[in-house]
């Protein structure tokens, strides 16, 4: 019941004034973000590290409207591969964009600011010995961003997509991006979406995200299942069995701070498991939608409000 007011939230200037105000709320955010500077998310890759877990990190930033801020966002992943490199933590690494952090949203030609921003960034990964994964977001976006990625993929073909289960789409969408080499994030998806594009029930997103996980553990390329729900790692690992993958073919994903025993459970037992990194200073859309995801966060979040009150 709460998930509607907290996504319409993320999108809220006035509530997030509110909740940035409060002087406890960094802290609290801090369980799921790394922190504002790239020393923090350096920091926290060579944690993830020493237990092997693997990284992919998003420097935080999402409907960005100005040019200037979309190269400046270039650059803090430049940077990010650059300290990454040079504490021999690049090689294997991977950073997430949001396409509307670098461009796609500009009134003159947005889409092609961001696939060259995106192209720079790219390019910095390839260099260090990392990979890119185009996050997605909205519904609106969906096919701007897998056109920029199908641009990319002509020079960088190790470019990871992701889709979400809850949109109707997707099913599909996972059928075409199932080919050889194909890096794929399969997610349930964390946006306020219509009924017309997106399923609306819990039980038919499960569904929807078991068929999508079916079409891409039966295809060629490396799926990456993103979830933090026990039946669906199992599904997935029942699957990648059936499909007579090995651990070196598909990989396991979950958000810095979500499920941290598991995570190292699932990396102790040989797989690879990803662990998504947020940095940067524009953590409060990002953090809305995980407390959104699950009442559980949003509990966290309210006592430690309290206790630091």
């Amino acid at each position: 019941m709460l998930r509607a007011p907290l996504l319409a939230a993320a999108r809220s200037r006035r509530v997030r004034a509110l909740i940035e105000a409060v002087p406890a709320t960094r802290s609290v955010v801090r369980r799921f973000v790394s922190g504002s500077a790239t020393a923090d998310a350096v920091r926290v890759a060579r944690e993830l590290a020493a237990d092997g877990r693997s990284i992919t990190i998003d420097h935080l930033g999402e409907d960005t409207t100005d040019a200037t801020q979309a190269a400046t966002t270039v650059r803090a992943y430049e940077a990010l591969l650059s300290a990454l490199a040079e504490q021999g933590l690049a090689q294997g690494a991977d950073v997430s964009v949001k396409l509307s952090a670098v461009g796609q949203f500009l009134p003159a030609d947005g889409e092609g600011v961001a696939l060259e921003n995106a192209r720079k960034i790219c390019a910095a990964a390839e260099a260090v010995g990392a990979t890119v994964t185009l996050d997605m977001e909205d519904h609106t976006t969906t096919d701007s961003t897998l056109g920029i990625l199908r641009e990319l993929r002509g020079e960088y073909p190790w470019v990871g997509a992701v889709l979400q289960a809850y949109l109707k789409r997707t099913e599909q969408d996972c059928r075409e991006l199932s080919g050889p080499g194909s890096r794929v994030r399969l997610c349930k998806g964390a946006y306020a979406e219509p009924e017309s594009a997106a399923f609306q029930d819990k039980a038919d997103v499960d569904k929807s995200y078991v068929r999508c996980l079916s079409v891409l553990m039966a295809g060629q390329g490396y799926p990456m299942v993103a979830s933090h729900d026990p039946r669906m790692i199992a599904i997935a690992s029942k699957l990648a069995a059936e499909a007579g993958r090995t651990a070196a073919d598909h990989e396991f994903q979950m958000l810095y701070g979500i499920r941290p025993e598991e995570q190292k459970r699932i990396a102790a037992e040989g797989s690879t498991m990803r662990v998504y990194v947020p940095c940067g200073d524009e953590w409060y859309g990002y953090f809305m939608r995980r407390l959104a995801e699950r009442p559980a966060n949003l509990v966290f979040f309210l006592r430690g409000l309290a206790t630091r009150s």
